[in-house]
């Protein structure tokens, strides 16, 4: 518009607006980047982080990503004879709380996994438990069955005389 007075950004970080002709060219610069800058943090600290990531520089807990590792691998573990996946589940769990420890002590990220690991390890072993539990009934049930079976298929001659 002809006649108005044109403003810009701000000028020495205060927070009122000033006429364009008052800024100077460096002001101009230090307050506008090109898009392919990234603009400088604020200062006064880290910038609020969104969604509750954390800044990259914060490493993971080793033994939270083994307890993860081992939880899922414990299911395929059964295969392996001596150790088996029950004993990878134990892994899983105990590797979890030593981690959930260091991770309270150190602030380290991976929380989640060692919470992770350590459910779906007593997941695995309660899974492993009921499993048993079945066996052990079938195995009673069919004995039962079985030996019900033989003992009065008539095989052998019953002390009470028939007829």
């Amino acid at each position: 518009m002809p006649g108005s007075k044109s403003r810009v950004g701000f000028a020495d970080g205060r927070m009122r607006w000033e006429p364009a002709g008052s800024l100077s060219f460096s002001k101009l610069l230090a307050v506008s980047s090109t898009p392919s800058e990234v603009p400088p943090p604020p200062p006064g600290g880290s910038p609020a982080r969104l969604g509750g990531y954390s800044s990259p520089s914060a490493q993971t807990n080793n033994l939270a990503v083994v307890s993860l590792v081992a939880s899922v691998g414990s299911f395929v573990a059964h295969v392996i004879p001596v150790i088996g996946g029950v004993t990878v589940a134990l892994i899983a769990i105990v590797t979890g709380f030593m981690a959930r420890g260091q991770i309270k002590q150190s602030g380290e990220q991976g929380m989640w996994m060692a919470n992770l690991g350590i459910v779906i390890g007593f997941v695995h072993l309660a899974l492993v438990f009921v499993g048993i539990v079945i066996l052990l009934i079938l195995v009673f049930v069919l004995g039962v069955a079985l030996f019900g079976l033989a003992a009065n298929s008539g095989a052998t001659p019953s002390p009470h005389p028939t007829g």
